[in-house]
């Protein structure tokens, strides 16, 4: 019998971009266009700075680029890890639905960027080794039930490895068999751990952690194509990837279930907040209650949210309800600060996440308003929040969101991912960022695939 990557691995050395049904291409098109300008707001922000001296330092000379550094080129291992890190530098990046624990966008796609600036592969290719990168990756997760997290694993940075070694494999032109050993090479270089999220400071490490796992996916397949070898049992064997990451609790089966016939692709959730998951249906139920009644953050006395727990114990509202962060990564990741951002600020702007909301004297007042409580209905969406609004005049309004935009139940049009994109990328050129975007809308007619 095979092992899981070795089914994996054939998946993805046989998979052809004519075999990828039409709404699969369309959803990997825009997750790339959604992480381009991820990127391009990423490579604004003080901590992008330090990534791209970083790669200008250390990269040497290659034929790669890091977005916001025009007149840089350097070698791939370098390229990816800094685009990943501007990718991932402002929680806006792609996520899955359900969460399965992957960042899809700011996994694959600076893995794919450096691997075809560097052989010169165009954009079917990319696209074909984004879907192969996806499925693996994703299947991965699931198969973890999500238990990395629990014992102290940031997981996306766990299953991006494996996505990203698959991806850049593919282009770099490696049979099944060398995909297997860079499967195997990339469960060894897995890594990430969540105590930025319990420690006063520090929190930035963690925009680090998907730049190292497309870092990774090509040390792990240029290794393996030049017959370095990895495990074959890496993913269900003894001391492997889910024995060693889960203890318990995870379901091998789920590693190749439908493998060709469902595809997990299709999961790819876009994020319309800077923020964590668990925020973004009760500030899309709160600003659609402000633009209904007419009110002001200024005249709110109290927010309730109650909202479905989900299983996973780290994904449950009760762990996101920090009242008082100390710093913006500790405002995006709870969810009264996002809600009581979003009363006197457009949420939707990753510019309104800054120091100076951190410090607002009336966003930290309105944070301390807001009470988080568990909905008890059963048979839902996880995400279903209800959100009640009381006034200082004693009006109440109360609204339910289940899906936020986004979401694969309610994706974006294709206006809505050209306004979001050119405003993650307001403060670069705006003539050449329409450019891109107008590009990558077709990327599949692109010769060869780069952002230059």
């Amino acid at each position: 019998m095979l092992t899981a990557s070795q089914e994996l691995a054939r998946f993805a050395a046989a998979l052809k971009f004519a075999d990828i049904p039409a709404a699969v291409v369309t959803r990997a098109r825009d997750c790339i266009i959604d992480t381009a300008g991820a990127v391009m707001l990423g490579a604004q922000l003080p901590w992008g700075g330090m990534i791209k001296d970083y790669a200008r330092v250390y990269g040497g000379t290659g034929p790669c680029s890091v977005v916001g550094m025009p007149e840089l080129r350097i070698n791939a291992p370098y390229a990816a890890m800094a685009n990943g890190v501007l990718a991932h530098a402002y929680e806006i990046d792609t996520v899955s639905e359900p969460s399965i624990g992957a960042h899809p966008g700011a996994t694959l796609f600076p893995t794919i960027l450096a691997a075809c600036e560097e052989t010169g592969a165009g954009g079917q290719a990319a696209i074909t080794a984004f879907v192969a990168g996806c499925e693996v990756m994703f299947r991965i997760g699931m198969a973890t039930h999500y238990k990395p997290e629990a014992l102290g694993f940031h997981q996306p940075s766990l299953t991006g490895c494996f996505g990203a070694a698959v991806a850049a494999g593919r282009i770099f032109g490696l049979n099944s068999d060398q995909l297997v050993h860079a499967i195997g090479i990339a469960g060894s270089l897995s890594s990430g751990l969540t105590a930025c999220t319990k420690a006063s400071q520090g929190v930035m490490v963690k925009r680090l952690h998907l730049g190292r796992a497309a870092e990774s996916g090509i040390v792990a397949a240029r290794l393996a194509g030049k017959g370095y070898e990895g495990p074959e049992t890496v993913l269900e064997g003894k001391f492997g990837f889910l024995d060693a990451y889960c203890r318990s609790g995870s379901e091998a089966a789920l590693l190749t279930q439908g493998l060709g016939e469902q595809w997990e692709t299709l999961h790819i959730c876009m994020k319309r907040y800077p923020c964590h998951k668990n925020a973004h249906t009760p500030v899309q139920a709160l600003r659609e209650l402000m633009a209904g009644h007419k009110f002001s953050g200024a005249g709110v006395d109290r927010v309730v949210v109650a909202r479905v727990e989900e299983s996973h114990s780290h994904h449950n509202l009760s762990h996101h309800g920090n009242k008082e962060p100390g710093d913006i990564m500790q405002g995006q990741h709870s969810v009264p600060f996002c809600v009581a951002l979003a009363l006197f600020r457009n949420p939707e702007d990753p510019r309104s996440f800054d120091a100076g909301a951190l410090a607002d004297p009336a966003i930290r007042a309105a944070c301390r308003k807001v009470e988080i409580r568990a909905l008890d209905v059963k048979g839902i969406s996880a995400h279903t929040t209800r959100v009640t609004v009381r006034l200082i005049n004693g009006s109440e309004y109360t609204r339910d969101c289940e899906v936020f935009k986004g979401m694969p139940a309610n994706p974006y049009t294709r206006d809505e991912l050209r306004a979001k994109f050119m405003l993650l990328a307001a403060g670069n050129d705006e003539a050449a960022a329409a450019r891109i975007f107008d590009r990558l809308e077709h990327i599949e007619m692109e010769s060869r695939f780069s952002l230059s």
